[in-house]
């Protein structure tokens, strides 16, 4: 159906202007400033900018929180995605509302959740400073930690769409070949599910990489320790507005180059 009302809008129809007025606004509404950043990019002296002590300490510390934030999001999301997709339980519907509430939540309510739990004076995070002397707030661990919260949802959404996806035959022929579940749901699930694991990481990455009420809120703006790209966009446009836009640019690139990862994916289900 899709794909006929295509060939006819590519046939010759005309779309009516009542329509095509608002579309092109709209497009022109999310170009623009993206193509304003591009025109007053200092691309004379990019490289320079990018070699800078600050830039680099911005972007090596963002990488390595995404990166660790991914990690521990594909370690707990992907058995979570599990137990929505193919583990029936009462309340499965509230659990599945709580796992994607950081989506819509404000990320600096979530920073302020994170305090009150895992601060000096949260509710598991008094029990870490007294009995192991952790503490997390105010610390790289801390950044790694509201990345994670906030990107989450991302990948536990793509791998339970994939799960539920999946043809459920084979891990039942799989079981009646005498494999056990952990057997079955690693040489069988995880190959078929294996695409959408890899667009939910991505997506996550990403989300990770950008991050910024949360981790201001937990993690404070220290160079050096919790200072991210997008910690350093919003310092630099005080003191140096164009090291923010070469920061920009970077955040801009990777978004670019996540969206091309993921085309085949989208396009494919379209």
């Amino acid at each position: 159906m899709r794909r006929r009302e295509r060939d006819r809008w590519a046939g010759g129809g005309r779309p009516p202007w009542v329509l095509l007025v608002p579309a092109l606004t709209g497009l022109a509404f999310l170009v623009l400033p993206l193509a304003g950043l591009l025109v007053r990019a200092p691309w004379s002296t990019l490289g320079t900018r990018l070699g800078e002590p600050q830039v680099l300490e911005a972007l090596r510390l963002s990488m390595v929180s995404a990166t660790l934030a991914t990690g521990v999001c594909l370690l707990l999301g992907v058995p979570l995605a599990w137990m929505l997709a193919r583990v029936p339980f009462p309340g499965a519907r509230l659990v599945r509302a709580l796992v994607t509430v950081p989506l819509v939540l404000p990320p600096v309510v979530g920073g302020v959740a994170l305090l009150l739990v895992l601060g000096r004076r949260g509710l598991a995070g008094a029990w870490l400073d007294s009995a192991f002397g952790i503490t997390l707030p105010f610390s790289t661990a801390g950044v790694v930690l509201a990345e994670t919260f906030v990107a989450m949802p991302f990948l536990v959404i793509s791998v339970e769409g994939a799960l539920r996806a999946a043809d459920s035959r084979y891990e039942e022929a799989a079981a009646t070949l005498g494999a056990t579940r952990w057997t079955t749901f690693r040489r069988v699930t995880l190959p078929l599910v294996a695409p959408g694991i890899a667009a939910g990481a991505i997506l996550c990455w990403a989300r990770a990489l950008g991050e910024f009420g949360a981790t201001i809120t937990f993690a404070g703006n220290f160079p050096g320790r919790t200072q991210t790209m997008p910690l350093a966009v919003y310092l630099a446009l005080e003191t140096d507005p164009q090291a923010a836009i070469v920061l920009s640019l970077v955040l801009l690139a990777v978004s670019v180059v996540v969206l091309a990862a993921l085309r085949d994916r989208w396009v494919s289900t379209s």
